[in-house]
């Protein structure tokens, strides 16, 4: 079985989020980067699967060259190999990423002569919240998705995959080739051990200049408009506070 799982570098949470001089972009020269939580549990997730059924890992990761490290971070616990589709930083939109992605599977058909039997991709990403990469990249492919998973199994017949919507499981049978989003919490994401940092950093990583599709997309910036600064005032403390009080409910109309 060859599966593929597609990252993002985002910020560390707890982070200090500023911008920068023109409020155009995140300054991020302070930051720590990290890979989205539902992402750790995709890239778990196709490991044991992998585990159990044999076959490879391949992580995909759109982003600039400081990227590398999230896909050596998937390496380290278990991943095969890795693909890191290299921008100049610019943040893409999903269409745009999602173009990227599929092109990632028609290159590995194109060269191996298999289809990715299996297309893992977190929920959404922890900086934009997009929801919307993996549907793209299915559509693109014209492969059955499910999107929101939190149990997954899959045999010779294709993928099982469940969801809890308002307190209902959902089910969903998909014939292989699949795309699947998966949730925070389908797994506990293992520790990388010291064998698998070691084989991380000595990784090659396949890099991949794609071309950047431009959506027709606007920055707008949006700003709370200065309001009165309203402020409490003491009417008084105990029964001298009285009149004040029933003068304040007069010119409420609240007393007749």
């Amino acid at each position: 079985m060859d599966v593929l799982v597609c990252v993002k570098r985002v910020p560390m949470v707890g982070g200090r989020i500023t911008l920068t001089a023109d409020g155009r972009e995140v300054d991020a020269r302070s930051l720590a980067f990290t890979m989205s939580p539902h992402e750790e549990c995709a890239v778990e997730e196709a490991v044991r699967l992998v585990e159990r059924e044999g076959g490879s890992v391949t992580v995909a990761t759109l982003g600039p060259p400081e990227a590398a490290e999230q896909l050596r971070d998937a390496i380290a616990v278990g991943a095969n190999h890795a693909v890191l589709l290299r921008t100049d930083g610019r943040e893409w939109s999903p269409g745009a990423t999602a173009r990227a992605i599929a092109g990632v599977a028609e290159r590995h058909e194109a060269a191996t002569g298999r289809l990715y039997d299996l297309m893992l991709f977190g929920n959404e990403a922890a900086d934009t919240g997009d929801y919307q990469v993996p549907v793209r990249v299915a559509h693109l492919l014209g492969r059955p998705c499910a999107t929101g998973i939190k149990h997954l199994e899959v045999d010779v017949h294709g993928a099982h995959a469940s969801r809890e919507y308002r307190g209902v499981t959902e089910r969903f049978e998909l014939a292989l080739p699949a795309v699947v989003s998966v949730k925070e919490g389908i797994n506990l994401p293992r520790y990388p051990s010291l064998p698998g940092r070691m084989r991380a950093k000595k990784a090659a990583v396949e890099e991949i200049e794609p071309e950047y599709w431009e959506e027709g997309l606007h920055l707008e910036g949006l700003r709370v408009p200065e309001s009165e600064r309203r402020r409490a005032e003491v009417l008084g403390q105990g029964v001298d506070a009285v009149p004040a009080l029933v003068e304040l409910f007069e010119q409420l109309g609240v007393l007749s």
